[in-house]
C-alpha cells in the first residue's frame, strides 16, 4: 500500500525521528501483519530493496551486490525483525522455587543488538536484569531469550525496556522485576551528531525495586566485575 506525505508531514516525520520521540508502549503493528508468510514477506522485500540499490545507482548485475536484495530481505524477516512474529516468542516456563531463595536474582550484562525505528540502524548494548521471586522462579536462558525477542523489531529503547520488564512480569506473576538497558544507537554515533563516545541508559522497576534500598542494591550488583 503506498501512501503519499505532504512536505510538512515529511518534516514533522523528521523531527520525530531525530529527537527520538516515542509514541507508545506496545510495538505499532497492523491487524494484518502476518496476512502473509515469511516467504511471501521475503519476495516483497527483495524486490524493495533491489530497487532501492538501484535507484541509488549501484549495478546489481556485479557479483558482489547481486545477492544483496535477497540477504536483505531474509535478515529482516528471518533475523533482526524476527521478534515481530508472536510464533517466535520464547516460552519461558516457570518452576516452584523449592529452595526457598528469597533474596532478588539478578542477570546482568545480557547483550543486545536491536535496530533503531527511527533510521532503522543498529543499538548494540547490555541489559541487566532482576526479579525477586513470589515462589515461581524461570531459567536464566529464558531471560535472555526475553531480552532477544523483543530486541528483534524496530524497536526505541524506553519501549523494550518496559517490554522486557512487562514480561518477566506475567512469566513470574509478580511486579518485583527491574531492567536497566546502556546501549549505543548508531543513529547519533554513525549519522547526525555522530557522538561515538555517548550511549543511552533507559531503567524500569516494578514493585519493591520503586523503592529506594532496593533499587540501590540492584544497581550496586550490575557495577560488580565478573572474573573467571
Amino acid at each position: 500500500m503506498k501512501v503519499n506525505f505532504s512536505p510538512q508531514d515529511l518534516e514533522k516525520f523528521d523531527h520525530i525521528g531525530d529527537n527520538h520521540i516515542g509514541t507508545s508502549s506496545d510495538t505499532p503493528i497492523r491487524e494484518d501483519a502476518f496476512a502473509l508468510n515469511s516467504d511471501e514477506k521475503i519476495e516483497i522485500i527483495r524486490d524493495d530493496v533491489l530497487h532501492i540499490l538501484q535507484t541509488l545507482g549501484l549495478d546489481l548485475t556485479d557479483d558482489s551486490l547481486k545477492g544483496t536484495p535477497n540477504r536483505v530481505a531474509k535478515m529482516f524477516v528471518n533475523e533482526i525483525f524476527s521478534g515481530l512474529d508472536p510464533k517466535n516468542k520464547p516460552k519461558a516456563s516457570t518452576f516452584e522455587n523449592k529452595y526457598k531463595y528469597g533474596e532478588m536474582l539478578v542477570e546482568k550484562n545480557i547483550t543486545v543488538y536491536s535496530t533503531c525505528e527511527h533510521h532503522l540502524l543498529p543499538i548494540v548494548g547490555r541489559a541487566h536484569i532482576a526479579y525477586i521471586s513470589n515462589g515461581n522462579v524461570v531459567g536464566l536462558s529464558k531471560m535472555n531469550r526475553i531480552v532477544d525477542y523483543y530486541a528483534k523489531r524496530p524497536q526505541v529503547q524506553e519501549r523494550m525496556t518496559i517490554q522486557i520488564v512487562r514480561e518477566l512480569q506475567s512469566v513470574l506473576n509478580t511486579d518485583d522485576v527491574a531492567c536497566v538497558i546502556d546501549a549505543k544507537h548508531l543513529c547519533v554515533n554513525s549519522r547526525g551528531i555522530r557522538d561515538i563516545e555517548s550511549s543511552t541508559v533507559t531503567s524500569e522497576f516494578g514493585g519493591q525495586f520503586k523503592d529506594k534500598e532496593v533499587r540501590k542494591e540492584f544497581l550496586s550488583y550490575i557495577q560488580l566485575k565478573t572474573e573467571f
